[in-house]
C-alpha cells in the first residue's frame, strides 16, 4: 500500500476509473435499450452483467492486492476496463456487446480493488475515500452534461469510461509495484471482526441493491412518468451530482465530530424518503428534488461506509469485500429495478425500496455503534490505561512511536521463566546482612 506520508491522487484517480461505470448507469442501461432496441429488462441485464463483473473481481482479489502488488494489478484492471468497454462501443452485436461489459467490468472491480485497499491503509481512510467519491461524481457529473449533446447510441457512455481507463492509466507509475515494502503480510491471517464485517457487507448489498433499483430506471422515471426530454433528464442527473458533490465536500470537512452511526443512520433514512418522492414524481420539480436530494446524501453515507469497512481491517480486505457486496447490489439494482416497476408501478417499487432502506438502516447504524471507540488492540484499553490511553492512542501523530495501527493484532505474550528464590534462603540473606561486622577495631 501506499506510504502514508504520500498523497492519495494515485488511488482516488484509480477509483475513479474504477467507480465510473456504477455511476454511470442509468445513460449505460437507457442507451442499451435505445441504441440497440433492447427491452428495459433487457438492458438492466446488461448493466447488471458489467456490475457482476466488478463484483466478481472484488471477491477474488480482496486478499490478493499485497500479493500482486497495486500498480501490477491496477495496470491489468485498466487494460480489462479499456479493452472491454472498448470493444463494446465499437461493435453492435449484443452478444459482443455483453462480453465486453463484463470484461470491462472485472476490470472495474479490480481498479476499485486496489484503490479500497490503499484507503485502507491510509491514516484517515474516510478522507480518502470521500476524495474519491468526490472525484467520481464531477467526473459523472461532467459526462451526464456532455453526453446527451453528442448523440444518442449505446457507444458513447462505454467510449467515455474507456477513455477515462486509459487517461488513468499513468497514475498508476505512482503506486507500489508490489517490491518495495519491507515486509510481507503473513499469509491465511483471519479477518479481524468477522461478525461486524459480515453484518456490514450483507446490509450494504441490500442498501446498494434498493438504491441502484430505482437508480437504473431513473432515466425512464423522468421520460415516461415526469414526462421530461432527455436533455433536461441529463440536466437533472448532472445538478443532483453536483449536489453530491456539495455532500462529499461536507462529509469530508465535517470528519468524524459526529462519529459514523449518526451519518449513516440519518442519512439513509433520509434517502429513503427521497427515493419514494422520485419515483413517484409527475413533473420536473418532483423528479429534480428527489433525485437531488437523494444524490446529494448517497455519497455521504457511502463515504462513512466505506471508512468504516476500512477500520475494521488496516490490510485493507474488509474494504474490498464490502465494497464488492456493493457492487453485486448494484449488479442487482437494475433487473430487480425492471421487475418491481413492472409488477408494481414506479411509485410501488418506491414505496417497497424505502421501506427497505429504513429497515437497513438499524443494522448498519448497529455496526458503526458496536465499532466506533473501539480499542486499537485487543485487550489494550482492560491493561494499558483504560479509555484514556485508546484516545492518546488514536490521536498521536507518526511521531509517537510504535503504536499499532488501528485493527492490528495483538501481540503474542510471550512468558520468561524467572526464578524465585525461597524464604529460608531470603531469611538467611537478611541475617547475615543484620549482623554486626566481626572486622577488628
Amino acid at each position: 500500500m501506499p506510504p502514508r506520508s504520500r498523497a492519495p491522487w494515485p488511488l482516488v484517480a484509480v477509483f475513479t476509473a474504477g467507480y465510473l461505470a456504477a455511476y454511470l448507469l442509468p445513460t449505460v442501461v437507457g442507451s442499451l435499450s435505445a441504441g440497440l432496441g433492447l427491452t428495459p429488462a433487457q438492458a438492466g441485464l446488461v448493466g447488471s452483467t458489467l456490475l457482476s463483473g466488478s463484483a466478481t473481481a472484488g471477491f477474488t482479489l480482496a486478499s490478493r492486492v499485497e500479493r500482486y502488488g497495486p500498480r501490477r494489478l491496477a495496470r491489468c484492471g485498466l487494460l480489462l476496463a479499456t479493452t472491454g468497454y472498448g470493444c463494446a462501443a465499437l461493435t453492435s452485436s449484443v452478444p459482443l456487446v455483453v462480453a465486453g461489459a463484463a470484461f470491462g467490468g472485472f476490470g472495474s472491480g479490480t481498479a476499485t480493488a486496489v484503490a479500497a485497499a490503499g484507503f485502507a491503509g491510509r491514516r484517515d481512510p474516510h478522507r480518502a475515500s470521500a476524495l474519491g467519491l468526490l472525484t467520481v461524481s464531477a467526473t459523472a457529473g461532467a459526462l451526464y452534461l456532455t453526453l446527451p449533446h453528442l448523440g444518442g447510441g449505446h457507444a458513447l457512455p462505454f467510449a467515455s469510461i474507456a477513455l477515462v481507463a486509459a487517461a488513468v492509466w499513468p497514475a498508476t507509475a505512482r503506486l507500489e509495484s508490489g517490491h518495495d515494502t519491507g515486509e510481507a503480510p503473513a499469509p491465511g491471517a483471519p479477518l479481524p471482526r468477522p461478525r461486524s464485517g459480515l453484518v456490514l457487507a450483507g446490509s450494504l448489498l441490500c442498501w446498494s441493491m434498493a438504491q441502484n433499483a430505482l437508480w437504473g430506471v431513473s432515466g425512464r422515471i423522468g421520460v415516461t412518468q415526469a414526462g421530461l426530454s432527455e436533455v433536461t433528464v441529463g440536466a437533472v442527473f448532472a445538478a443532483a451530482l453536483g449536489a453530491g458533490l456539495l455532500g462529499v465536500t461536507a462529509a469530508g470537512a465535517l470528519g468524524a465530530r459526529l462519529g459514523r452511526a449518526v451519518p449513516i443512520g440519518v442519512g439513509t433514512v433520509v434517502i429513503a424518503g427521497c427515493v419514494a418522492v422520485s419515483s413517484a414524481a409527475d413533473g420536473l420539480v418532483t423528479f429534480a428534488a428527489g433525485e437531488i436530494l437523494w444524490n446529494a446524501c448517497y455519497p455521504v453515507v457511502l463515504s462513512y461506509v466505506i471508512g468504516l469497512a476500512a477500520s475494521l481491517d488496516p490490510r485493507g480486505r474488509w474494504a474490498v469485500l464490502v465494497g464488492s457486496a456493493s457492487s453485486l447490489g448494484v449488479a442487482c439494482g437494475p433487473v430487480t429495478g425492471s421487475v418491481l416497476s413492472e409488477r408494481a408501478g414506479y411509485p410501488g417499487m418506491g414505496l417497497v425500496l424505502g421501506t427497505l432502506l429504513l429497515l437497513l438502516a438499524v443494522p448498519l447504524t448497529a455496526v458503526a455503534l458496536h465499532t466506533s471507540g473501539r480499542p486499537l488492540v485487543a485487550g489494550a484499553v482492560r491493561r494499558r490505561g483504560g479509555a484514556p490511553a485508546a484516545v492518546v492512542a488514536g490521536t498521536a501523530g507518526p511521531g509517537a512511536g510504535p503504536v499499532p495501527q488501528m485493527g492490528a493484532p495483538e501481540q503474542r505474550v510471550t512468558e520468561i521463566p524467572v526464578p524465585v528464590p525461597s524464604r529460608r534462603r531470603t531469611a538467611q540473606r537478611a541475617y547475615r546482612l543484620a549482623r554486626p561486622s566481626d572486622a577488628p577495631h
